[in-house]
């Protein structure tokens, strides 16, 4: 059940034609991917990661990400790894369940149909996650709340 409400691609964010990262989310976590250069060893690298801010880059060297993030994060709780010439970096969400557009502030934000399409994906695994047995999988969204003066088969108490 989880692999159906799980992202099924990440979102790029491009400058100039070139990708400076991936990312995709969770009701708990934001991940960042960073395809690192290569013939740099990685002892080399750094990540900085802070409440509201993210700082990572090649030691002595300007730092290839230094911004604030969308939201802010638990510290304690996220990290950062290196596998495979990639940078994966873990954000735990302080509000768990909040869809970020974007993990940099001012970079890389989602278009308003993607954002839509990645808030109601959230709110599917938060349904599923409430509510453990039932497959909310098919279900929809419309945006719309049924009134409930007239759920009950047209009955209306006015």
């Amino acid at each position: 059940m989880a692999e159906k409400l799980a992202p099924e691609k990440r979102h790029v964010f491009s400058h100039n034609g070139q990708t400076v990262f991936e990312w995709d989310q969770t009701l708990e976590e934001v991940n960042i991917y960073i395809k690192l250069p290569p013939n740099v060893h990685p002892k080399q690298f750094y990540c900085k990661i802070q409440s509201k801010h993210v700082e990572l880059g090649i030691k002595d060297n300007p730092p290839y990400l230094n911004h604030d993030l969308m939201s802010p994060v638990k510290t304690d709780c996220s990290f950062w790894t290196l596998e495979d010439d990639i940078m994966h970096i873990t954000l735990q969400k302080r509000d768990k369940g909040q869809t970020w557009p974007s993990p940099i502030q001012g970079q890389g934000q989602l278009d308003p149909y993607a954002s839509d399409m990645e808030q109601k994906r959230l709110m599917l695994q938060r349904f599923q996650e409430e509510n453990p047995g039932f497959d909310f999988s098919q279900a929809q969204f419309t945006g719309n709340c049924p009134d409930p003066r007239t759920f009950m088969g047209g009955i209306r108490s006015d």
